[in-house]
């Protein structure tokens, strides 16, 4: 931990100690819960399965702000790891600082915001005061309290009343594959007011096989009635560490689908907390992951039913091969006062491999007795009879195992409503499974 403390005096030196007192408040406070918590270990039920050595034990360092080049990387290199349309708004971050170059933000309504945080806390913008930190644990969290310690850029996105927002905005950190291992501390702040509607589509990709650790936190505030559609995209290099959490706190009549697509990264863990704080409100959560190779994918989910009739359903599936690990843990808390509740949560795992393993626990709390509630989890392979069934009518077997594999993957990404991304998305999937069989018959 010594090495955080250290690089986080520099920080205050060097400037990161400037701005409103209650920003200055807020880092101190992040790094004093950070010292008191440390970095969790397996002995800690949530992380029982995870081990963070390899993050804890390389020396990272701290991306300054004027050290990262526009030129490292490309717009057409950023759609092509992102899946991303580069006609929309979007924001760059390579190495967690703001790439103005390789940003546009464009034909959005009157009164929406889609800027650097690091410009708005330069301003001591009000905004900011009355969200920021308001809704993450970081006081519980020790990697969210590292990032609200080092708190300096990221994405601030707010929707004012009334507005609709057609086109998606994309939020893109890049990491650049340095011959040295860097930290980064994404932050975002995504604020819908009563009646808004956006989609955000978040992506976290990296170019080269370097390590670097990426540690994001969003937090996501829909006002009474808003709409909300976000997307995290994770395709990390083959070196990056990546430890990132969302929370959302959603109003009455508010409605959140959120969609997660682990593609790849050494080791990734995911941490999502839905609050469901007002009556009516609805979430939908969707999250794909496919670990191969030695890779390492953590999903931690949990829904809070605290206000009557509000709805959730969730639906994480994983595909497994090599000698790969992944986690879900699940859990739905339904309050007391939670009446009416309607909550459905499920984990379904494919297993290509006899070396990988999927630890998955599903997960309810309930304190209300008028509810509806179910969850489940399912481990399995491939199909053999529809497997046979392929053969039978001409198609290969690795061909077989490609087509079911995607099938399997398509519930999840069928569910994409931006066309472009989910046509781009399709087709890497096929392309994976097709070389992962190719690479076996081999």
């Amino acid at each position: 931990m010594e090495p955080y403390f250290s690089a986080f005096k520099n920080y205050q030196k060097n400037g990161g100690g400037s701005g409103p007192t209650w920003l200055k408040d807020l880092r101190e406070s992040a790094i004093a819960s950070f010292g008191k918590l440390g970095f969790p270990t397996v002995r800690n039920e949530d992380w029982k399965y995870t081990n963070v050595e390899p993050i804890v034990s390389t020396a990272f360092e701290r991306r300054e702000q004027k050290t990262t080049s526009s030129g490292a990387v490309t717009v057409e290199e950023i759609s092509a790891l992102s899946f991303a349309n580069p006609a929309p708004s979007r924001l760059v971050f390579l190495d967690g600082v703001y790439a103005s170059k390789l940003s546009e933000v464009r034909g959005l309504p009157r009164g929406v915001r889609v800027e650097s945080l690091a410009e708005a806390l330069r301003g001591n913008d009000e905004l900011l005061h009355s969200h920021l930190s308001r809704y993450v644990r970081y006081q519980q969290q020790s990697f969210v309290a590292l990032n609200t310690a080092f708190v300096e850029d990221g994405a601030l996105v707010f929707i004012p009343r009334g507005a609709v927002v057609e086109e998606p905005i994309y939020l893109i950190f890049v990491s650049t594959g340095d011959d040295r291992p860097v930290v980064f501390h994404p932050r975002n702040l995504i604020v819908l007011d009563e009646g808004g509607q956006a989609r955000i589509v978040e992506s976290h990709v990296g170019k080269g096989s370097g390590a670097y650790f990426a540690n994001s936190v969003t937090e996501i505030v829909g006002g009474v009635g808003a709409s909300i559609e976000h997307y995290l995209l994770q395709r990390e290099g083959s070196g990056g560490f990546h430890v990132g959490a969302l929370e959302a706190h959603l109003s009455a009549q508010c409605n959140l689908s959120a969609h997660s697509i682990a593609l790849a990264g050494s080791l990734i863990r995911n941490d999502l907390h839905v609050l469901l704080n007002g009556e009516g409100a609805e979430c939908n959560l969707n999250g794909l992951y496919l670990v191969d190779g030695k890779r390492h994918v953590d999903n931690h989910t949990e829904i809070e039913h605290c206000s009557p009739r509000a709805k959730s359903q969730e639906l994480y599936k994983g595909i497994l091969s090599d000698s790969a690990r992944g986690v879900f843990n699940g859990k739905i808390l339904v309050h007391k006062d939670a009446q009416k509740s309607d909550a459905r949560q499920t984990n379904k795992n494919l297993v290509l491999s006899k070396d990988a393993v999927i630890n998955t626990k599903p997960q309810l709390e309930i304190y209300a007795d008028d509810v509806k509630c179910s969850h489940g989890s399912t481990v399995g392979q491939l199909d053999r009879d529809a497997l046979f069934y392929l053969q039978s009518r001409g198609i290969g077997w690795g061909e077989a195992q490609s087509l079911l594999s995607y099938a399997f993957a398509s519930d999840v990404t069928s569910r994409i409503k931006i066309a472009a991304m989910r046509s781009r998305l399709d087709d890497y999937l096929m392309m994976k499974f097709s070389s992962q069989q190719d690479a076996i018959q081999s």
